[in-house]
């Protein structure tokens, strides 16, 4: 079997996931292997095949596009990890993803909003960039999701304004070809006085950029 010893290599602590992914981008044919790591019993397996996977869905989300459906189950693992990269994959194939498969998942990714997780949040919020760059006729949809952080719940305030520098940092990624310039606008404004400095600035360099 070609490739067939592309697991020990994920297991070699010298070798790194950016390697391996190049190298499998390179043949394909050793995919099932590290799909097969992602559920390995093997932690430092486990978790080097999710970000390898991770990788490839930047580089080549073609390839991963027949596993949708296997990385949509994954939404809702209980180990926080794997499923913060099958949300990533998931955000990542969405420049291949012409049977629009997102779609029907859409309320399931946005419900992930609400579980009181500012990890989980963040990716949510990450990826929707993606989504709406490559998927425009989400974007209105989109937006309205992202938007109602300011409701959601969080472990604290401090939580929530972290939340809305990752928000500023996706609208920032999609504002030119988004259909609610003027909502976004009005929520960036108001972080011009977030007490996280971080957020602060980003407020201020988004509407210097953007603000007409």
């Amino acid at each position: 079997m070609v490739e067939s010893n592309i697991l020990n290599e994920v297991s070699k602590k010298e070798i790194n996931a950016e390697i391996l992914a190049k190298k499998v981008i390179k043949n394909p044919r050793s995919l099932p292997d590290i799909m097969e790591g992602f559920l390995s019993d093997a932690a430092n397996i486990r978790f080097k095949s999710a970000k390898i996977l991770v990788l490839i869905s930047k580089e080549k989300s073609e390839l991963l596009l027949p596993y949708f459906n296997f990385f949509a189950g994954h939404l809702g693992n209980k180990n926080t990890i794997l499923k913060w990269n099958a949300m990533d994959v998931i955000s990542n194939l969405a420049p291949a993803d012409s049977e629009k498969k997102f779609d029907k998942l859409f309320k399931k990714f946005y419900s992930m909003l609400y579980e009181g997780s500012l990890i989980t949040a963040a990716h949510v919020v990450e990826g929707s960039a993606i989504i709406a760059n490559t998927k425009p006729y989400l974007e209105e949809k989109i937006t309205q999701e992202i938007l109602k952080i300011g409701k959601i719940p969080l472990p604290s305030e401090e939580c929530r304004n972290i939340l809305k520098g990752h928000a500023i940092k996706a609208f920032d990624q999609y504002f030119d070809q988004s259909r609610s310039k003027d909502k976004i606008i009005d929520f960036v404004r108001k972080e011009l006085n977030n007490t996280r400095n971080a957020t602060r600035k980003k407020a201020e360099k988004f509407l210097k950029k953007w603000e007409r």
